[in-house]
């Protein structure tokens, strides 16, 4: 088995130092960093988990839990989390909690006896009590990914959700509309406020007036968006010629539903989604899409909670600041948003 003294070797710096990068006790240059886990690909080091474990008194494990797995964009996260984790000996034991906030705090009471610290993708539009806001606080670290729950002050990861949405509604602009209606999820997630925020500051930018009934507030029901979509297209005079869904589940229960009611992209409304809608390749428009960087979101997201382990670890964290990473997202311009759509409404 290789060593962390021939890790050290190959990498050019000490044992200790190696030992530090594995075991995230204590923070060193990104560099260093860098090239001891290039030396630990390199070499395939595989850490003694239980010795390790028996010695620290610490599990090498993290704990996710996310709201539903069988939605695409969360078994991306867990992906880039897995290999983070995987990087720093870790393993990442996954949970879904159904979108029951319940069943989360039960998955998440459970997790604090278990792991070295959590990331949670909060189940919805709850606001958090006071007993489980302090269970957290004593428990280990815990960094929100995708969502902030309100009430709860943790370091967080996620997309940069006020300008991936005005990304959206600028290109929608550029291709010549001005009636742009927008389909959210649950408005009280927080997530989904930032991106109206974003669509609303783009609107403002160009001087086009913020209208009511271009905004229709859904969920992530089939029911509760196709009749979104019924009321702001069937009763809107004049109708708007571009929609924006503000997330991947409600961006596909849209696009059914247009195509029920006999609308077609772009040829009767533009479209653009938050999220890839699956394989884009079966759906003919293909469709534009704000991409969200979600392997690398699952990676920061496990970076920064290990930096709060160090602090832990070094009783630094009762004066550690909160992070909150924002990331990029990446405009995908496909047939759905082109040209065509932007003909005067009726």
């Amino acid at each position: 088995m290789v060593t962390q003294r021939e890790l050290a070797k190959h990498a050019g710096v000490s044992a200790g130092t190696v030992s530090n990068v594995i075991s995230g006790s204590t923070r060193v240059s990104d560099d260093v960093r860098s090239r001891v886990l290039e030396a630990i690909r390199d070499l395939k080091y595989q850490p003694n988990l239980i010795a390790r474990s028996l010695k620290t008194n610490r599990t090498t494990t993290l704990g996710i839990v996310v709201p539903d797995i069988t939605i695409p964009f969360f078994p991306k996260i867990v992906r880039g989390a897995e290999a983070a984790a995987r990087e720093r000996g870790h393993f990442l034991v996954v949970l879904d909690s159904q979108r029951s906030h319940e069943l989360e705090i039960d998955m998440l009471a459970l997790l604090r006896q278990r792991v070295d610290g959590i990331l949670l993708v909060t189940a919805g539009d709850y606001k958090w009590s006071p007993e489980s806001v302090s269970a957290i606080a004593a428990g280990p670290p815990v960094v929100c990914v995708d969502r902030l729950p309100e009430g709860l002050e943790t370091d967080s990861v996620c997309v940069d959700d006020f300008g991936a949405a005005e990304l959206a509604v600028r290109h929608l602009i550029s291709m010549g509309h001005r009636r742009i209606a927008i389909i959210t999820g649950p408005p009280t997630l927080r997530n989904e406020q930032d991106r109206i925020t974003g669509y609303r500051r783009a609107l403002r930018e160009v001087g086009i007036p913020l209208l009511p009934s271009l905004e229709w507030n859904a969920s992530f029901e089939m029911e509760d968006v196709h009749a979104a979509c019924q009321r702001g297209l069937l009763r809107s005079k004049p109708r708007p010629t571009a929609l924006f869904a503000t997330n991947g589940v409600t961006g596909m229960c849209a696009l059914k539903s247009l195509y029920s009611l006999g609308f077609t992209t772009p040829g009767s409304i533009a479209f653009v989604t938050f999220d890839e809608l699956l394989d884009e390749d079966l759906f003919q428009p293909r469709i534009t899409s704000i991409v969200q960087p979600t392997y690398e979101i699952g990676h920061r997201a496990v970076e920064v909670l290990f930096d709060r382990i160090s602090d832990r670890t070094n009783q630094n964290g009762s004066g550690a600041n909160v992070s909150h990473v924002r990331l990029p997202a990446t405009l995908i311009v496909r047939d759905s948003s082109r040209l065509q759509a932007a003909r005067p409404a009726r």
